[in-house]
């Protein structure tokens, strides 16, 4: 359902990824609980950043030499972990979403990681992590029509070629993203620092406690990679 190309791993050997599949799920709005919990983290959270901004967060400095590495200026292009954690430090907090989207926000400013959940029906298939051709096609949130992605930059790509996410962990398609009607997802979290083995596996565990909690009719199974 997800894995790594060969490619990937011989020049990133270091990535470490938390994969959780949960079924059965009921979307929406976030509950008053979960989002309290959310809102509680994003304090805690901005109060660590006013003394260590995002950049200088092990975690987020090596996403910014692997974004570096395939040729996206890090500066330009930040992996969705930074663009939540420089929003946080910046406006003081981040706009829940949905139910979905804010406990893998949670899980991902806690962290320091990006935490991508896809909607497994607009995707063919199961999820490669490669290195794009160009050939791949790609359709921006709010977008109408599709793009390429660069050649040699890392996507997330389905059986049908469908680009899911584009520079690696810098933006998901449409057709990943969670909606209310999602019932089936995929829930990734990536990392590339010297500790992603241990800090990886601690967000993925609090993902599947977050889901036992507040999707209790969901059916979860998680797994490490690589």
């Amino acid at each position: 359902m997800f894995s790594y190309d060969q490619a990937v791993l011989d020049r990133y050997p270091a990535v470490r990824a938390g994969v959780v599949h949960a079924s059965g799920l009921t979307n929406g709005p976030t509950p008053p609980a979960l989002w309290e919990r959310y809102r509680t983290a994003q304090k805690e959270v901005a109060d660590r950043l006013a003394t260590t901004p995002p950049s200088q967060l092990p975690p987020i400095a090596a996403w910014r030499r692997a974004f570096a590495g395939f040729g996206a200026k890090p500066t330009q292009y930040r992996s969705a972990a930074e663009a939540l954690l420089r929003r946080l430090a910046k406006q003081g907090d981040i706009p829940s979403i949905n139910a979905l989207v804010d406990l893998g926000n949670l899980v991902s400013i806690r962290h320091a990681l990006p935490v991508a959940v896809v909607d497994l029906a607009g995707i063919d298939g199961g999820i490669t992590v490669r290195f794009a051709t160009g050939a791949e096609r790609f359709t921006d949130l709010g977008a109408d029509e599709p793009v390429a992605p660069e050649p040699g930059e890392v996507v997330f790509v389905d059986r049908a070629g469908v680009a899911c996410a584009r520079r690696w962990c810098w933006r998901q398609s449409a057709q990943s993203a969670t909606r209310e009607s999602t019932t089936d997802a995929l829930v990734v979290v990536e990392g590339l620092h010297d500790a992603a083995e241990r800090d990886v596996a601690a967000a993925r565990e609090e993902i599947v406690a977050l889901l036992a909690e507040f999707q209790p009719g969901a059916t979860v199974t998680a797994h490490a990679l690589p």
